[in-house]
Formats: C-alpha cells, sequence, structure tokens
C-alpha cells in the first residue's frame, strides 16, 4: 500500500462537509513542501505554486459526500481488493489529487522553463464555496488548467452551463367548495410552467450541439411544493427548476421569458445559478469530448480547461472505487500534461 501512501493517507481524512478540511490542507501543504513548492494562500483553500511563473494549473477539491450505509470496506480506510482500491474519494476526488502529486514528485522540477500551480478548494460537493472564494480575489489562473474529476482517464474539455431558478407563486387560501374567494398559486405555477414549457420546447430545445452526449439544453422541474390540502386553494407554491444548457443564449433567451411571465403571473423569482458552458479544444484530445455534469472548471476563466480524472466513475456510490490500472495511468498521463506544457 506504501505506492499509493498519498492516497491511503487522504482517504483517513473525514471532509464530508468540509469536518477536517484544515487538517488534509495542513497534510497536502507538507507533502508539496517538501518538493519545495511554495505557499501562497492558506485558509480553508490552499493555494501553492513553483518558483516559475505557472503555465499550468491544477485544481482539485478536497471534500467527499456523505457516505450511507451498506459498505463492504470501511469508508475513511483506503483498502485493496484485487486490482480496486476502495474508500471514500477514491473517484472523486481524493484519487485525482493524489495522483496529481505523485506525478509532480516524479517530475524533476528545475528542468521545466515554467511553472505548476496548485489549487485545493473545499465544499464543492455542495455550494462551490472554496472556489467561489477564490474568484472573490481576483485570483489570475494560468492559461492551461487541470482539474481531477473523475473521467475514467479521458479528457473532457467542455461542460453543460447551468440555469437554476426558484419561483415562489402567492395566492388566497379559501375552500374548495367556494374557490372563487380566493386565488390558487398551484393554478398559477402550472399556468406558468405550461408557457414556460412551450417556450423552451418551440425555441430552445431544438438548438444542438453534438459535441455534449445529451447535444441539447435540458429543462428539468425538479420540485413543485404547494397547497396543505386537498379541500384548500392554495396559498403558496415554490418552484426549482433547472436547465442544463449548451448555448449561453438561452440563458438570456430564459431570462427575458421568466420576467416576461413574471408581470403576468404573482410570483416572486431567484436565480440561482446562471453559469455559462464551455468548450475548448487541446491538444492532448484528438476529438472534443465534454460533461453533462457541472465542475469548478465551469465558473473560473481561463484559455484552455481539461477535466481528466480516475476510473471507473463510481463518484457518490456505495463502495467507491478506483483502479490500479486507471490510478498508474493518470499518474503518466498527468506527468505528461505537465511537460509538455511547462517543459
Amino acid at each position: 500500500m506504501e505506492k499509493y501512501q498519498i492516497l491511503k493517507d487522504l482517504i483517513a481524512f473525514k471532509t464530508i462537509k468540509d469536518e477536517q478540511n484544515r487538517e488534509l490542507i495542513d497534510y497536502i501543504e507538507s507533502v508539496l513542501r517538501r518538493k519545495g513548492i511554495k505557499t501562497e494562500y492558506k485558509g480553508k483553500y490552499l493555494i501553492m505554486s513553483t518558483e516559475k511563473e505557472p503555465a499550468l494549473g491544477f485544481l482539485g477539491h478536497t471534500d467527499t459526500v456523505e457516505y450511507i450505509d451498506g459498505w463492504d470496506t470501511n469508508p475513511l480506510e483506503l483498502t485493496k481488493i484485487d486490482d480496486k482500491l476502495y474508500g471514500l474519494g477514491t473517484c472523486d476526488m481524493k484519487g485525482g489529487i493524489a495522483a496529481f502529486i505523485d506525478a509532480i514528485n516524479e517530475v524533476d522540477l528545475k528542468t521545466l522553463k515554467h511553472g505548476v500551480k496548485f489549487y485545493f478548494t473545499y465544499d464543492e460537493e455542495i455550494g462551490f464555496g472554496g472556489i467561489y472564494d477564490i474568484l472573490k480575489t481576483n485570483e489570475k489562473f494560468p492559461d492551461i488548467m487541470l482539474f481531477g474529476e473523475p473521467t475514467d482517464n479521458e479528457i473532457l474539455s467542455g461542460s453543460k452551463g447551468l440555469f437554476e431558478i426558484h419561483i415562489s407563486f402567492k395566492g388566497i387560501k379559501a375552500h374548495s367548495s367556494n374557490p372563487e374567494k380566493g386565488k390558487s398559486a398551484n393554478m398559477n405555477a402550472v399556468k406558468f410552467l405550461y408557457e414556460l414549457d412551450s417556450f423552451y420546447t418551440e425555441n430552445i430545445k431544438s438548438d444542438r450541439n453534438e459535441a455534449y452526449e445529451i447535444p441539447y439544453t435540458t429543462m428539468n422541474v425538479g420540485i413543485i411544493k404547494g397547497g396543505t390540502a386537498v379541500n384548500s386553494v392554495s396559498a403558496s407554491c415554490d418552484v426549482k427548476i433547472d436547465f442544463r444548457v449548451i448555448d449561453s443564449k438561452h440563458i438570456s433567451l430564459l431570462k427575458d421569458k421568466i420576467y416576461e411571465l413574471k408581470q403576468k403571473y404573482d410570483c416572486e423569482i431567484v436565480i440561482v445559478e446562471a453559469i455559462e458552458p464551455f468548450c475548448n479544444t487541446t491538444e492532448f484530445a484528438s476529438e472534443i469530448k465534454t460533461a453533462n455534469f457541472l465542475t469548478e472548471a465551469s465558473v473560473l476563466k481561463c484559455n484552455t480547461k481539461i477535466i481528466l480524472g480516475l476510473g471507473p466513475v463510481t463518484a457518490h456510490e456505495i463502495n467507491e472505487h478506483i483502479t490500479e490500472s486507471s490510478y498508474e495511468k493518470l499518474v503518466e498521463q498527468y506527468k505528461d500534461i505537465i511537460k509538455k506544457v511547462c517543459g
């Protein structure tokens, strides 16, 4: 297991909801300092860099999701069974962090013409708190950024955007035997959603970008909560919707439409997220492949974004694991990128 010592150590930190975030940050800092890498900022997140001007950045989040009962091994202990390595975060994404540190430890930094910068964030699984904190500082990221999210060793260079809205409808409560005395928040929500869905179907869904596995902008009405009893006119109704967008113009079109509908129906609208999609070419992949999921890559600005991590993709699953061959391959892939970008 000494071969995977860094991964083993990272898995042992319980970073669910950032519980042992500081201890893990301290550990990563100590490991990289032994390589001569300096600390630029250390708080809930960590930024470190080599001496030379960075041409490449690596970003990894240190938190994990919660685990539930049903694991065959201890989630907080790296366990090897045959060619599989089990543990919470092996795939998402302590494994990616460990592989990049192993890769950097195998590279002679003095031979590189350019430097590497390291970003270790927190709260990715819940609210992107770490990366948003970094963005508030107006951090200038290197031209090429590498993200260690699980991809089964495939290079992804694009991701859909996200437009998420929460809508609150207000009505007037009355008995269902005399509904005219009230105003149904539920009915207003139904009418609003019908019009929004019609607009989406006619003006947005038909657009295609074949670079994405699901090549169109999707709409999902995830939550509807309204009313208190079947014999009462509803006084309130809350709706939560998300769109996974392939084109930034779709966000603008949807904003215009929902504010038009707001004037028609008695509701309040909160835009929770409006993250644009990205899709870039990279010399490290012969074809463009993209992610349907959202990552921290979606919210920062740089010239080239590469998402590359371990497999199989068992993130958020019971018995989360990776294979030894995937880990060893990823270390080599990371070394290749470091040498080509910085050499």
